[in-house]
């Protein structure tokens, strides 16, 4: 009869994953559950000695796992989504201790674990780029060597599922390293990787802030595949060059959002509301500006304000379907908080929220109340600056050269979205927007067959669907005689 494996696995312990073994360090941290300020489970402190472990460990495994046939490095992926599954209610409790109230995380690790499945549909094919009667000129795409991920806080599933999935389906080997708010789910994963992948294809180390340079600086590290502000990304960027890394800046947006005055607003004002808070604004392609047609701008911002004020707060406990979370961490806590402080200092009129739930006794953690500045000027912090929180400025427009100008102002060009009912203007506006992704009558509707990238200082390259697929390729042009 033929084993079993057991795919459950303890969660109140966490290690490295490093070669398939499970490595604790002598220095331990915790990260902090941010609905409650309690200590989550204690994590390694990774030292450049586990670094180099891994990555010798990941290099020494690629040459056979990027020549293992497409279809068993499909299967491999599959049965490790299968092993999430079997430990799904698990997953979703330590997920909502790092950030989100449970109905959140149990849609984060769904998504998750539906982009692993659909990206091992896609396939790279060979192309004929030229053919005569002499030659036959193909172009290859073949795996780089060791990659590694580095992934935010604040999808701390999804955004690293979006980088492993890719990676070891293209025929690299992949070290996963979490934020140092977020590490305990990362570590999990690869622990269950651990029962189903070779020895070295998938590891994950967590640490202090040291981490991210060791593995950007290590002369065997081939790709890095990086999610988190612009600021940290050029550094990143200037990390890798003297090794002449491959790599995804996948960075910071500061969205626009065109509402155009024939809208109908019970539709469309709950839609724009969702996108523009989710969780809690801490999503890169939230909603941060918002230009809503001055002929609507009135009744829009009412029921804006109307539809914000239903929000429900949230943390790791509360299982009564809540959408708003907490700020994830401290550090971004104190960046939201002085903003919030500019409220009051620059004359902002708040349309609603403006204060600090956590200094109002009415939140443990680190909770604000969503808040909607109404129409500030162009050149005012809150338009300029991506919060990263729950804080929005809504602005008013006339003319669609003037809006479509105001829009591409910003240095960021993530993600951009057009609402109408006329969708020859719709479209005629969406094109010319300077962002990776633009949607009409939508926003932050993402697939994993879709790229998902950046324009300007919103990053380089894109992650998913083929093209992001291809991400973790070198090109090979072969030309093969005919005789």
């Amino acid at each position: 009869m033929a084993s079993t494996t057991d795919y459950k696995l303890d969660f109140t312990t966490f290690y490295n994953v490093i070669n398939n073994e499970l490595k604790s360090t002598p220095i331990t941290r915790t990260a902090t559950n941010p609905s409650t300020l309690a200590p989550l489970p204690a994590v390694p402190v990774s030292t450049q000695a586990d670094v180099d472990a891994a990555v010798s460990a990941a290099k020494a495994a690629f040459p056979a796992w990027s020549t293992t046939p497409v279809e068993e490095r499909v299967a491999l992926l599959n049965k490790f989504t299968d092993a999430i599954q079997e430990n799904f209610n698990e997953f979703v409790g330590l997920l909502a201790a790092e950030g989100k109230p449970p109905s959140a995380a149990s849609s984060e690790l769904q998504f998750s674990m539906t982009h692993l499945r659909r990206t091992t549909t896609l396939r790279l094919q060979e192309e004929v780029v030229e053919e005569n009667d002499e030659k036959i000129v193909k172009v290859r795409y073949t795996p780089i060597g060791v990659g590694v991920g580095i992934v935010p806080w604040n999808f701390p599933v999804l955004l690293g599922a979006g980088k492993l999935g890719p990676a070891l389906l293209a025929g690299n080997t992949f070290i996963w390293k979490p934020s140092p708010f977020t590490p305990n789910t990362a570590l999990k994963l690869a622990e269950l990787g651990a029962k189903i992948f070779p020895p070295g294809v998938f590891q994950a180390l967590s640490g202090e802030e040291d981490l991210g340079p060791m593995f950007t600086a290590h002369p065997d590290v081939r790709r890095i595949s990086f999610t988190g502000s612009t600021p940290t990304g050029r550094k990143v960027m200037a990390a890798c060059a003297p090794t002449l890394k491959r790599l995804t800046l996948e960075l910071g947006g500061n969205d626009a959002a065109i509402v155009c005055d024939d809208v109908d607003l019970d539709k469309v004002v709950p839609k724009v509301a969702l996108t523009a808070f989710n969780n809690g604004g801490q999503v890169c392609m939230d909603i941060k500006r918002l230009f809503v047609h001055e002929k609507i701008y009135d009744a829009f911002l009412a029921k804006l304000v109307e539809t914000v004020k239903t929000f429900k707060f949230g943390g790791s406990d509360d299982t009564e379907g809540a959408f708003f979370p907490p700020v994830q961490n401290q550090m971004q806590f104190e960046k939201v908080k002085d903003l919030f402080d500019q409220i009051e200092k620059q004359g902002w009129k708040a349309a609603t929220g403006g204060a600090v739930e956590a200094e109002a006794g009415v939140k443990k953690g680190y909770y604000f109340q969503p808040t909607i500045i109404d129409n500030p000027s162009d050149e005012s912090r809150i338009v300029q600056e991506e919060p990263f929180g729950p804080i929005l400025p809504v602005q008013k427009w006339s003319g669609e050269e003037e809006v479509i100008k105001r829009a591409n102002s910003s240095d960021m060009g993530l993600g951009a979205s057009v609402w109408s009912n006329d969708l020859e203007r719709a479209e005629r506006i969406a094109r010319r927007l300077e962002a990776g992704s633009v949607w009409i009558n939508n926003h932050q509707d993402l697939s994993p067959m879709v790229p998902f990238g950046g324009y300007k200082s919103s990053g380089i390259g894109s992650d998913w669907g083929l093209i992001g697929l291809k991400g973790w390729c070198n090109v090979q042009s072969l030309s093969v005689p005919k005789a």
